[in-house]
């Protein structure tokens, strides 16, 4: 096997999968390695089972500020605009109504302003009253006796719009597209990566579990909430620590929503707002969550303390780690939230706390209704800057100018994957004296300049 590369690219989720993609098909770099520790791509956090399905593009997603739902839409676009070119319809890409809604005067007063400010940044959002919501999502507004809840309700949305993705079939066909343009690009599963070391010839030697070795002259680590340790290792980011959050969903059945309902965020609160989401990959059913529950974890494992993170402990346990952590407990809206979310992954009281949760949008859920969704949701990486004391939300990259690049993406690190993509093969074709056709990038996505 010759294990010389230009790339090599560290994980096979659906980041690791568009930078591949996009590699191969836009640019001149022959040789590029996909190195997987799974023994399938999208196994972890790209997994149908793993993420809420969605293309957060901004619309519905009320912690997105307009400056930043206008990046993200673009980057956005450009995943919508890739699977419907693949034919990816009712395979990949899925097509739903959705919504954000605001309850209570102080929500439906935020909500209404904010539908006038992203009105211009997003084509055709609708704005729906009360009486509007109930014909299209009729259980939001239905009460637990039958009647209609008693609080105003507003929403902002629309009644169809490509807004599902089962982000695993969409890594599949990244690497398939991949494949088909270069022939000289390979993927290796079960490649878990434990060492990455500068070698003799100016690139760097990454060296799997299992003795095996794969050279490249250029490496991008895309590898979730194992990218950090990776570049510890390696030398880098020893400002950093990492708060992997754990999601969690609960089931419920389809017929309870007709499609994505998004609640208002808690502006204190760091994490996702409850939402409800149609299963594209399991018919019958929606999701409700996530719930967020820190946990010393890289990913989750059906047992409680399975995957033990001991590198995580090492790089978490400083001074700086713990005042941020510290720091933010002493809000009681966020330390509350954390005991709660807690409780909410207990057998049996679990789902009787987080039913409370739940009826804010869907007030006449009952008991019987609510599942733990067992398996589903992964760990996100909150990237934690020690010197400037406080959480990175959002992604993070540690760019070396050395050849070596190392991304941590969390939500929306799915929807921003080509996005992301673009800006690494920037990168990698300046440091390797190589071109990216992005003209041709653009045209193909669809994106306007």
């Amino acid at each position: 096997m010759n294990n010389d590369f230009d790339v090599a690219i560290i994980g096979g989720g659906i980041s690791g999968c568009a930078a591949f993609y996009t590699l191969s098909e836009y640019t001149d770099i022959k040789k590029i390695a996909l190195l997987e520790k799974c023994d399938k791509l999208a196994n972890i956090s790209s997994s149908s089972k793993g993420n809420s399905q969605t293309i957060h593009d901004g619309s519905i997603e009320t912690n997105y500020t307009a400056m930043k739902a206008a990046k993200v839409k673009i980057a956005a676009d450009k995943v919508m605009h890739y699977a419907l070119s693949k034919g990816l319809q009712n395979k990949a890409i899925f097509k739903m109504q959705k919504l954000a809604i605001g309850i209570g005067d102080i929500e439906c007063d935020f909500m209404t302003k904010r539908h006038e400010e992203f009105k211009g940044i997003f084509d055709g959002l609708r704005f729906f009253t009360k009486d509007e919501i109930k014909k299209i999502e009729p259980k939001v507004i239905e009460g637990l006796d039958g009647s209609d809840r008693v609080e105003n309700v507003v929403a902002s949305g629309y009644l169809e719009s490509w807004c599902a993705m089962n982000f695993e079939k969409l890594s599949q066909n990244f690497v398939e597209e991949a494949k088909k343009t270069n022939k000289e690009s390979e993927v290796f599963l079960n490649f878990k990566v434990i060492k990455i070391k500068e070698n003799a010839s100016g690139g760097y030697t990454v060296t799997s579990k299992d003795n095996r070795e794969i050279n490249a002259k250029f490496v991008l680590v895309n590898a979730g909430s194992y990218s950090l340790p990776l570049a510890q290792h390696a030398g880098y980011g020893k400002d950093l620590a990492c708060l992997p959050v754990a999601g969690s969903f609960y089931f419920v059945p389809g017929t309870l929503l007709r499609g994505k309902v998004y609640a208002v965020q808690n502006p204190k609160l760091p994490f996702a707002a409850l939402h409800g989401d149609p299963d594209v990959a399991i018919s019958g059913v929606t999701r409700l969550g996530p719930t967020a529950l820190a946990m010393p974890k890289l990913e989750r494992s059906k047992y409680l303390f399975g995957n033990m993170n001991g590198e995580l402990l090492k790089i978490d346990f400083k001074i700086g780690a713990l005042t941020v952590v510290l720091n933010l407990l002493k809000d009681s809206d966020i330390r509350n939230y954390v005991f709660r979310n807690m409780l909410f992954e207990l057998p049996y009281f679990g789902k009787r706390l987080f039913i409370k949760d739940a009826r804010k949008i869907i007030p006449s859920l009952k008991l019987e209704d609510l599942t733990y969704a067992k398996g589903f949701g992964e760990v996100r990486p909150q990237v934690i800057d020690m010197g400037a004391k406080k959480l990175e939300l959002g992604e993070k990259k540690i760019i070396t100018n050395k050849g070596i690049t190392f991304n941590m993406t969390p939500s929306p690190g799915a929807t921003s994957c080509l996005g992301n993509a673009e800006v690494d093969t920037l990168e990698i074709v300046k440091y390797l004296n190589k071109t990216f056709d992005i003209d041709r990038f653009y045209k193909d996505l669809n994106v306007v300049l």
